[in-house]
């Protein structure tokens, strides 16, 4: 498997984010927070996920692009937990909850936690 992450794996449809952020269930390891919702998407992957950072926390662009490219680079290294253990298509967004900015390191060791609660309730739920 690729560890990259091209156009089809990222979660761009309004729709789907609507219907996402009503119909979805979340997971949280701090500082992040995943809600997810299986559901058919027009992909050739399993899963579409994308990255969200508040405005309201950091107010100059450049603090959340930056945040927003360790997200999506830890997800990267680490999506392959995800696309082992699932056999249904899912959506995902994920969010930045903490007010300051942390580094790679800690976000990548709360993304892998984030990733096993994810895979810990989806084989739950399918029981």
């Amino acid at each position: 498997m690729k560890l990259t992450l091209g156009k089809q794996e990222r979660l761009k449809s309004r729709k789907l984010i609507e219907q996402l952020y009503t119909q979805g269930n979340s997971v949280k390891k701090f500082p992040l927070r995943m809600v997810y919702l299986q559901t058919e998407h027009d992909s050739n992957y399993p899963v579409q996920f994308g990255v969200s950072v508040p405005k309201r926390k950091f107010k100059r662009a450049v603090d959340r692009n930056r945040i927003k490219r360790l997200i999506r680079e830890s997800y990267r290294l680490q999506k392959k937990i995800v696309y082992s253990s699932v056999d249904k298509p899912y959506v995902f967004m994920i969010s930045y909850l903490a007010k300051e900015e942390w580094d790679y390191a800690k976000i990548e060791h709360s993304m892998q936690k984030l990733l096993q609660l994810f895979i810990d309730k989806v084989s739950e739920h399918e029981k």
